[in-house]
């Protein structure tokens, strides 16, 4: 396992470049306890971006008009500005599938966000299909949200009309993660210990609770080909289900601390998780080694340390879609960008109170949400991928490790296959 610390000349650091921000409109009366921004989200085919402002707001917004208002009007957007507001339709009809924001009352604290599309064609697991209200087609695009009072909200994203109320968790909906798939199977992690798959297209029937958890599960997170979950939370848990199943893979051992946020690489042969133990865990999920460890304090902490309170917490980690970086966001007013190759960050970008990040879709931009309800971005990494890696990505896509360690080949070859290398 490679162990990688923050250890390095400040000047072989770049400072990340500062693209937007979405500043939250503050009130005297706003109180500070309810404003915070949980979490941020990229629609799959990058036309939205949503966040959580605070108390019981969802701002949505399209994000190339998103980007454009950033080029001409400077990086700051104080989201209830008249002058950047983004523009609306009111008509339902030939305007539908044009991106348009919304501000969507929630109703409760939001603490959790995920977009979903449909395919027409993946078909429901349930067999009563002819008695469904809901139709969802291909140019369907959803927004689940999850609640502090357990419930999980769906909406139409380009009307910003409520299709859905799902009722059955009895704590917090901490995280929400749609299956890449298009099958609109959406899976809920709760404080109440438990993880619930729910079917859209049966009108959001809840088809299955996933038990395991002895404390809270704080994210979960679908494999590129939906087959696995990944799930995170209290007392060190990492946990890999099996989708087709529902059942349990294995409980990755490691951490020393709560873990609060993961991430499967694009072709799903390595798997991020972020802990309050200062560290981010990169993972082979087939056979459950550690491969790298990055680092965000120096020198390491012992268990003993690293197990309470320290000023080092990561709060969130993320995986870039060129497969090649991950974005870490520490307690230490830091977002780190690092390579799975290199043993230091590649770039970095101060941030206060940082909760939560995401790659936009093409991985250009990474979006960080605040405790006080705002976003800030700002353009990752850019390197054009080797002809290696890509050959790597598209192999591993299809291919478990196991599979690939049976492939009569050199080792040094099935080394780099196997991200050992």
């Amino acid at each position: 396992m490679a162990s990688f610390s923050p250890r390095v000349n400040e000047k072989e650091i770049v400072r990340s470049r500062t693209i937007g921000e979405l500043l939250a409109p503050a009130a005297p009366f706003d109180k500070k306890c309810g404003r915070e921004n949980w979490t941020v989200a990229f629609a799959p085919d990058g036309s939205y971006f949503a966040w959580s402002q605070g108390h019981r707001t969802v701002k949505l917004v399209p994000w190339s008009q998103c980007l454009k208002n950033f080029l001409l009007h400077g990086t700051k957007n104080v989201t209830n500005s008249s002058s950047l507001r983004l523009s609306r339709q009111n008509s339902d009809g030939a305007q539908k599938n044009k991106p348009r924001e919304h501000i969507i009352d929630c109703g409760d604290i939001v603490w959790s966000l995920a977009f979903g599309s449909s395919v027409p064609e993946k078909q429901s697991r349930c067999v009563n299909i002819e008695w469904h209200r809901f139709r969802f087609g291909q140019d369907q695009l959803l927004l689940a949200t999850g609640l502090n009072n357990g419930r999980i909200k769906i909406w139409d994203v380009y009307t910003g009309k409520l299709l859905l109320n799902l009722v059955d968790h009895t704590e917090v909906v901490r995280d929400l993660t749609f299956a890449p798939d298009g099958s609109l199977i959406l899976v809920s992690a709760s404080r109440d210990k438990t993880l619930r798959v729910w079917d859209l297209k049966d009108d959001g029937n809840m088809m299955k609770v996933l038990r395991g958890h002895q404390n809270w599960v704080y994210s979960c997170v679908f494999s590129p080909d939906s087959s696995m979950l990944c799930s995170v939370g209290a007392n060190k848990a990492v946990f890999l289900w099996n989708m087709d199943k529902y059942t349990m893979i294995q409980k990755l051992e490691g951490h020393h601390h709560d873990v609060v946020a993961c991430d499967f690489s694009p072709d799903g042969a390595l798997l991020a998780t972020a802990s309050y133990d200062t560290r981010v865990y990169i993972w082979d999920p087939y056979t459950g080694d550690i491969l790298m460890e990055f680092g965000h304090l120096f020198p390491p902490p012992t268990p003993i340390f690293a197990g309470g309170a320290n000023d080092r917490w990561v709060r969130s980690v993320s995986f870039s879609h060129d497969g090649l970086h991950i974005a870490s966001l520490a307690d230490d007013k830091m977002v780190r960008f690092w390579r799975i190759d290199e043993d230091y960050p590649v770039q970095v970008a101060p941030l206060s109170n940082g909760l939560c990040c995401a790659f936009s879709t093409d991985g250009s931009v990474l979006a960080a949400g605040t405790h006080d309800g705002s976003v800030y971005f700002w353009a990752t990494p850019r390197q054009i991928p080797s002809l290696q890696h890509l050959c790597r990505m598209s192999i591993r896509r299809v291919m478990s490790t196991q599979e690939v360690q049976e492939l009569p080949i050199p080792s040094k070859v099935l080394e780099f296959l196997s991200y050992r290398i």
